[in-house]
């Protein structure tokens, strides 16, 4: 038996391969990737490298076996048909028998285009009759705090999110609770909606930045429109821009607000505040 991790090389994949050494022995572990140099630090490290790519469906032939515990991560090339994408690695896990099949999807309530890729793809999950888990990932911090230059450098935030609010948490939390999941029992054929345990709006975001930086950071709230078009103007490809100034509209309808808990639970801590993201981010 592997607890198998798709995408383990990507930004979240690699937060919980790190977290999954800290409870299981690394030969237990398989870490599946595109790039064999992306992955060369953790086969030094004794986990288990499969390559794989969710474009080549015969990649992923043999890959699991009967028993495995699988973590399909959702794949972020959004022009290339994410659901049949992800439907290569849940026949796969079918067919094979894995033990469980745990999904990183999004939030029951965003009804921004983002999340149809993720409905299609819940609902492959479910029909498969692979005992599953649905994560639904809120919003993470590292949205914002990973691409700090351009806010700093106008001394603006802006979005199209108005007065709306987000209940972020790091990518290493949402991480915890994919490792408790799939290091513990009693999690088949749940739904945990996933999210912080605050959440915090634009205006108390650029104050938070100001005070970290000594400048004064507004807040700038524009249309749908005019967002999509700075998107654009910053060289994102259309149909991204416009999945992100969609996710902006979904915030101000508070759709990425809700506070369940779930996600502390599961990692059994509470979830790094923004702030600490932002000091951490301006660190780096």
């Amino acid at each position: 038996m592997s607890i198998v991790v798709t995408g383990a090389t990507g930004h979240l994949g690699r937060h919980v391969v790190e977290q999954l050494l800290q409870k299981v022995p690394a030969d237990t572990v398989t870490a599946v990737a595109r790039d064999p140099e992306k992955a060369a630090g953790l086969a030094e490290r004794g986990v288990r490298i499969a390559l794989a790519d969710y474009n080549a469906p015969a990649t992923f032939d043999g890959l699991f076996a009967a028993g495995d515990k699988v973590l399909l991560i959702s794949g972020n090339e959004f022009d290339k048909g994410r659901v049949s994408q992800h439907k290569v690695v849940i026949d796969a896990a079918r067919s094979a028998g894995v033990a469980l099949l745990a999904y990183t999807s999004a939030p029951g309530g965003l009804t921004a285009a983002l999340a149809d890729d993720h409905r299609a793809t819940e609902e492959l999950v479910r029909a498969s009759g692979v005992p599953y888990v649905l994560l639904r990932n809120g919003w993470y911090h590292e949205n914002y705090t990973e691409n700090l230059a351009p806010v700093l450098e106008h001394e603006a935030v802006v979005t199209a999110a108005g007065e709306g609010r987000v209940a972020s948490a790091s990518r290493a939390d949402y991480a915890a609770a994919a490792v408790a999941v799939l290091t513990g029992a009693g999690h088949e054929n749940r739904t945990y909606e996933l999210s912080g345990d605050e959440a915090w709006g634009f205006t108390q975001y650029a104050a938070e930045l100001s005070r970290q930086t000594g400048r004064d950071i507004a807040y700038t709230p524009v249309t749908v429109e005019a967002y999509q078009d700075i998107l654009t103007g910053a060289g994102l490809p259309e149909p991204l821009a416009a999945i992100l100034a969609g996710v902006d509209a979904s915030i101000e309808k508070g759709e990425l607000a809700a506070r369940t808990g779930d996600l502390s639970r599961l990692a059994g801590r509470p979830t790094t505040p923004l702030s600490e993201a932002v000091a951490t981010a301006l660190k780096g």
